[in-house]
C-alpha cells in the first residue's frame, strides 16, 4: 500500500459522510444532541454542566446540574474543539472533527487489512467497505461515539502488530483511556489491554517476569493519564471518581425505568423481587436483539459469512482472537450486565470498537470462497477476483444508499433528519405566545434536544403516573409537558390518550401529534 490510496480512501470517505452530513440539519436524536449541546456548554464557557435533565438516576439537586454523570464527555470535548476552531454557534463546525475521524476510518481499515495479508487488493477492499459502511453512515458525521470508537479500536489492534517496544503498552493504555473516556463501556479496554500485555506483546525471554510487570504498569500508566483529570472532576461534582448515573442501570427491571422518579426505588433487592424468571427473560430477549445487530449492523447480512471465513483462516493470528475477545466481552456487558441499554443502542455504539477488523476480514473470507471455487469447481481465479471484490463493495454501496435514503431521507424527496428539531422549534413558538420565557424549564423526552430547539432549560418526562409527573414538575420548577407519541411512557398513556381530562394539567393544543401541556399551580 502506497500513501497515496490510503490518501485516495481518507478522500473517499471524507466524500462520503460530508455527503451526508450535509442532509442532517441537526443531530437527530438525543444522544448525539446531548454531546453537541455539551460541547456548546464548554465552547461558551459554562463549564461541565448542563441547563438539562434527561434522567434523575443520581438525584439531581436542580439545574443547572453536573453534566455527564451518565454518558462520558470526549464527544462533547471533540464538539466543543471544533466549534471553537470554526465557530461556536455553528453545528457543521461542532461536527468538523467528527468528519475528520470518520475520513482516518478507511485508511486505518486499510492498514489494518494489510497488517493481515500484506495484500495490497485485500487491503483496498477493506478500506472501500469502510468508505460505505451501510447501518453506521448516518451516525458517523453527527456528533457521537461511532467514530470515535472504531478510531481507537483501528489503532488498538494495529499497535498490537508493532515492533517490541516499551510505548506498546503505554499506548493500549492511552488507547483504552480514550475509549473510556469516550464510553462508560470502555473500561473494558483496559481489561483487554492488560490481556494483551500478557499473550500478544512481544517480551524478551531474559527477566520476563520484570518486563510483564513494568509492561503492565505502563498500561495503567496510559490509562490514568487520560482518566485521572475526569475522576477528580467526577470526585468534585458528585464526591465519587465515577459518575454515579451508571451504577443504577444494574438493577433496571424495564428501560422505562431509566427515568425512574425517584431514583432510590430502582434497588438490587426490587430487582431480585421481581423474579429469576424475568431476569432471565430480559437477558434472552437482549441476546436476541443483539445477535440480531451482529447480523444485519456488523455483518450486513451479505459480509457475515465472509468475515466468519476470514476470522476462521486467521484463527492463530493473536489479534484476530483478541478482536474476537474483545467482542464477546462486549456481548456478555450489553446482554448479562445492561440488558435494557445494550439492546436499545449500546451494544450498536459498542460493536463499533471491532467493526474495522470485520470489515479487514470480509474479502480474505471472500479469497477463501475463491479459491475454494478454483480448487473444485475450476475457476479462474484471477478472474473470479476480478468480479467478486467490485460486486462485494457495490452490494456495500447499494445497502450503504439505501440505509441512508431510508434514515435521512425518509423514503421521500425532503430529509426526515431533524424533524424533531423542527416540531421542538414549532413548539417554542406556541409557549412564548402562552407567555413562556427563556428561563422557563419544560417537561419532554428529549431535553437536550429541546434545550438545543428552544434555549430554555429543559427535564425528562418520567417513568410513572400524572402523580408521578406533577411531584418532579414542582421539585424542577417546570410549567409546561410535551408528550409525544413515540415517547411518552406506559403510566402516562391516559393522560396522552385524554388530554383534556387530567386534573393538574392544562391541555394546550398539538404539534405533530406531540401534546403540549401547561401545569396549573
Amino acid at each position: 500500500m502506497t500513501w497515496r490510496q490510503y490518501l485516495l480512501l481518507a478522500l473517499l470517505g471524507l466524500a462520503a459522510v460530508t455527503f451526508v452530513a450535509a442532509l442532517q440539519p441537526s443531530p437527530g436524536y438525543m444522544d448525539a444532541d446531548y454531546y453537541y449541546a455539551g460541547g456548546l456548554q464548554l465552547v461558551n464557557g459554562h463549564g461541565f454542566t448542563e441547563p438539562y435533565l434527561w434522567n434523575y438516576l443520581d438525584d439531581p439537586a436542580g439545574l443547572p446540574h453536573p453534566s455527564h454523570a451518565y454518558w462520558m464527555p470526549l464527544a462533547s470535548l471533540l464538539a466543543a474543539a471544533a466549534a471553537a476552531l470554526f465557530g461556536p454557534a455553528s453545528w457543521f463546525a461542532a461536527r468538523t472533527g467528527f468528519l475528520l475521524v470518520t475520513a482516518l476510518i478507511p485508511p486505518l481499515t486499510a492498514a489494518l487489512a494489510w497488517s493481515f495479508t500484506s495484500r495490497r487488493d485485500l487491503a483496498l477492499t477493506s478500506g472501500l467497505l469502510a468508505v460505505f459502511p451501510a447501518f453506521y453512515l448516518p451516525f458517523l458525521p453527527v456528533t457521537d461515539t461511532f467514530g470515535l470508537y472504531m478510531l481507537f479500536g483501528s489503532l488498538f489492534f494495529l499497535i498490537l502488530n508493532r515492533k517490541s517496544s516499551a510505548l506498546n503498552p503505554l499506548l493500549l493504555g492511552l488507547l483504552a483511556g480514550l475509549m473510556h473516556l469516550t464510553r462508560a463501556d470502555g473500561l473494558l479496554w483496559l481489561l483487554v489491554a492488560f490481556l494483551a500485555v500478557l499473550f500478544v506483546l512481544p517480551k524478551p525471554p531474559q527477566r520476563r517476569f520484570f518486563f510483564i510487570f513494568s509492561f503492565l504498569l505502563l498500561t495503567l500508566a496510559g490509562y490514568l493519564l487520560v482518566m485521572i483529570p475526569w475522576f477528580i472532576r467526577n470526585y468534585a461534582a458528585f464526591g465519587t471518581p465515577l459518575a454515579p448515573g451508571g451504577s443504577k442501570m444494574l438493577w433496571l427491571t424495564s428501560y422505562d425505568q431509566l427515568f425512574s422518579y425517584p431514583a432510590s426505588q430502582i434497588t438490587f433487592s426490587a430487582w431480585w423481587q421481581s423474579g429469576l424468571q424475568a431476569i432471565l427473560r430480559v437477558r434472552v430477549w437482549s441476546l436476541g436483539l443483539n445477535l440480531s445487530n451482529m447480523l444485519s449492523v456488523q455483518g450486513e447480512v451479505f459480509l457475515l459469512p465472509l468475515i466468519g471465513l476470514g476470522l476462521w483462516h486467521l484463527r492463530k493470528d493473536r489479534r484476530v482472537q483478541f478482536a474476537g475477545l474483545a467482542w464477546l466481552m462486549t456481548l456478555a456487558a450489553m446482554t448479562v450486565v445492561f440488558p435494557f441499554a445494550g439492546a436499545r443502542g449500546g451494544f450498536f455504539h459498542s460493536g463499533a470498537s471491532v467493526q474495522t477488523v470485520w470489515w479487514a476480514l470480509a474479502p480474505v473470507g471472500l479469497d477463501r470462497v475463491i479459491a475454494w471455487g478454483s480448487r473444485k469447481r475450476g475457476w479462474n481465479a484471477a478472474q473470479a477476483s476480478m468480479i467478486f471484490r467490485p460486486a462485494l463493495v457495490a452490494l456495500a454501496t447499494l445497502l450503504t444508499a439505501v440505509i441512508v435514503y431510508g434514515r435521512v431521507m425518509g423514503g421521500g424527496g425532503a430529509p426526515v433528519w431533524g424533524q424533531e428539531n423542527d416540531a421542538y422549534s414549532q413548539i417554542k413558538t406556541i409557549l412564548v405566545s402562552q407567555g413562556m420565557t427563556d428561563e422557563t424549564v419544560v417537561m419532554v423526552a428529549n431535553p437536550p434536544g429541546f434545550y438545543l430547539a428552544s434555549g430554555n432549560p429543559a427535564i425528562a418526562v418520567p417513568d410513572g403516573d400524572v402523580n408521578t409527573l406533577l411531584r418532579v414538575a414542582r421539585r424542577y420548577g417546570a410549567k409546561y409537558v410535551i408528550l409525544e407519541e413515540g415517547g411518552t411512557p406506559g403510566g402516562l398513556k391516559p393522560v396522552y390518550e385524554h388530554p383534556a381530562e387530567q386534573t393538574g394539567l392544562q391541555y394546550l393544543g398539538d404539534v405533530g401529534g406531540a401534546h403540549i401541556y401547561g401545569i396549573q399551580p
